[in-house]
């Protein structure tokens, strides 16, 4: 089990904090156990352990389709707004960002660096007051600034995209900005690239 998220030291584990963020933020879906087990890269017997803890304490809900458990969010209950709100300025920026970028022209990788990727790491610190992404790649910086736009409102807090040629990140380099954030932690954004 992962330790005490430093984003939000409530939650139990960071697989907790992953999941609710995951299915909270989209209470659309319905998410199968071995959906979310490979979007938080955690076993499927460690999602099954959190969703019966939040199925019984009513956050969230399943259903059985065969052999297959579908979970979503609550949205009925008076714990769904405040919970979603914090679990999108905690622990949303991975699947906010995730699905914002995922398929966009131009976008080969992308990472979270700085202080919220310090602190989902458990480095001890402030709650971050912005989140800073890294693109690589050649995407339209229109795109990208109208995209930062979006996720802050999302996520109650500013985000800034820093885009960056795919020759540059995998050089070596002196550069100072690209030379920091190697050097600190870095959360990796898996995205589908469906429209590279």
């Amino acid at each position: 089990m992962k330790v005490s998220p430093s984003l939000l030291p409530i939650l139990r584990s960071r697989t907790q904090g992953e999941l609710l963020a995951l299915v909270l933020l989209h209470p659309e879906r319905e998410y199968g156990i071995t959906e979310l087990a490979g979007d938080l890269g955690v076993t499927p017997t460690a999602v099954l352990r959190e969703v019966e803890r939040l199925v019984g304490a009513g956050i969230l809900a399943d259903r059985r389709v065969g052999r297959s458990r579908l979970v979503t969010a609550r949205t009925d209950t008076p714990l769904y707004g405040p919970l979603s709100e914090l679990m999108s300025v905690s622990f949303g920026p991975v699947p906010v960002l995730t699905e914002a970028l995922s398929g966009l022209a131009g976008v080969r990788e992308a990472y979270i660096y700085g202080s919220w990727a310090a602190r989902y790491h458990g480095e001890a610190g402030p709650p971050p007051a912005d989140v800073d992404v890294l693109v690589v790649g050649a995407s339209d910086p229109d795109v990208l600034f109208d995209l930062a736009e979006h996720a802050s409102r999302q996520l109650h807090r500013e985000v800034t995209v820093h885009r960056v040629s795919a020759e540059a990140w995998a050089a070596p380099t002196d550069d100072p900005f690209l030379t920091s954030v190697r050097e600190r932690p870095l959360v990796r954004l898996e995205l589908s690239q469906e429209a590279q």
